[in-house]
């Protein structure tokens, strides 16, 4: 019985190491060693001060969580950067009284993706998503919080699948 289990250990041991490239996010991060996350610059016409900061630390804290790169601050193997195109905020959805119910607010970010070793992989895209709240409230605080960080956590996800996820 020992002996299946040394058995059963081994064979474990040698499936995840044999994975080498991969990881459990689904990454496939291929030869690269190191990433860089350029600041991204707020180009929006409505300029709300931090959110490019944010998004930078935003998405170099999800590729550190789900892959095994390093973060550096030049000559990464995998560079990203970028800038904020757009934050606005809309009205979503009438009263009976034809005054908004609902607004939403919108960032998009355009990234520039490279791979320094793969250069076949790299691109320029839009990303953006959105976050609804009630008409009646302010957006600062702790709503401005939660809008940003429901926003950022998909485009970052987004950005991740685009570039590192082979699905």
């Amino acid at each position: 019985m020992k002996n299946l289990k040394f058995i059963l250990l081994g064979m474990l041991v040698w499936t995840v190491q044999s994975c080498g490239i991969y990881s459990l996010s689904g990454a496939d991060t291929g030869n690269a060693q190191t990433f860089q996350v350029n600041q991204f610059q707020n180009a929006a016409d409505i300029v709300e001060p931090g959110i490019d900061r944010t998004f930078t630390l935003e998405l170099e804290d999800l590729i550190q969580s789900q892959t095994n790169l390093n973060l550096t601050n030049s000559n990464g193997d995998l560079i990203y950067e970028g800038e904020i195109l757009d934050y606005y905020i809309a009205p979503m959805s009438a009263t009976a009284e034809s005054t908004a119910a609902q607004n939403r607010l919108t960032i998009v970010i355009m990234v520039r993706f490279f791979n320094t070793l793969e250069p076949e992989k790299d691109f320029e895209r839009r990303f953006s998503f959105y976050y609804d709240y009630p008409a009646a409230s302010q957006l600062n605080g702790a709503l401005l919080a939660t809008a940003l960080d429901e926003i950022y956590t998909r485009i970052t996800q987004d950005i991740f699948n685009a570039s590192l996820a082979n699905w």
